[in-house]
């Protein structure tokens, strides 16, 4: 299976909180990314976090990604999942089923997100149907 790897940086991130209980602080937070590496391109981001605190944290989402995979041009989205807890985190994301256009329709796949002190990282293993 191929594997497309590289960096992004987040150019926007603005957070709505909603629901600011003790317990947990839980937000909307819209997203801007450019990516460089196999994935060339843009991407809009909505997802939801739940923080505790900063050792303690999760959110869910998807993504629309609008540009190059080592090459094909299209778009495609991608639903994301992570938590993070006492310095252990798993950042994953899969590429919703059927939702690649132009020359990525039929894209499947899933892989990582690496923030290593704020410096972002991605892998993609991916199938091309």
């Amino acid at each position: 299976m191929p594997r497309a790897t590289g960096t992004f940086s987040i150019d926007s991130w603005e957070p709505d909180p909603y629901d600011e209980a003790e317990g947990a602080a839980l937000s909307r937070v819209h997203i801007v990314k450019t990516f460089d590496g196999g994935l060339k391109g843009t991407s809009t981001t909505d997802i939801i976090t739940g923080v505790v605190s900063e050792d303690s944290a999760a959110y869910a989402g998807f993504e629309r990604f609008t540009g190059t995979l080592d090459g094909r041009e299209g778009t495609f989205v991608l639903h994301h999942n992570a938590t993070s807890h006492a310095g252990e985190s798993a950042l994953s994301w899969t590429v919703l089923p059927g939702s690649g256009t132009g020359g990525l329709a039929g894209l499947r796949g899933g892989g990582r997100i690496v923030n290593d002190d704020g410096a972002h990282s991605y892998h993609l293993d991916y199938e091309l149907g």
